[in-house]
């Protein structure tokens, strides 16, 4: 008969073993991605259970550190294509499933 509290070590496990930022693409100057990834990381650890939330703060954050016309998804099971400006571009997970993109045009 399987322990109950071994379940729950295991969903622990898979948590924290997918709780760090996976970048999936970007075409983002170095300094531009880690403070882009870090805020990503920040927002949706805030606003855990809101990705509006979550979008809205990044947004904010990006228009007000690298000018404006940024546009930011997240969630899980999407699809896109998008038109962006060169070098201004970051497709990542976190938490497992949660997909973030983050990009500028004008």
């Amino acid at each position: 008969m399987a322990d109950p509290g071994e379940g729950k070590k295991d969903e622990a496990d898979y948590k924290r073993m997918h709780s760090f930022p996976l970048i999936r693409h970007t075409d983002m100057p170095e300094e531009m991605r880690v403070e882009t990834m870090e805020l990503c990381v920040t927002a949706c650890e805030k606003f855990a259970s809101n990705n509006e939330s979550a979008a809205k703060m990044i947004k904010e954050t990006m228009d007000k550190k690298f000018g404006s016309s940024w546009h930011v998804v997240i969630g899980e099971g999407f699809g896109f294509e998008i038109t962006h400006e060169v070098k201004n571009l970051l497709y990542m997970f976190f938490g497992g499933s949660l997909a973030i993109c983050v990009w500028k045009c004008s």
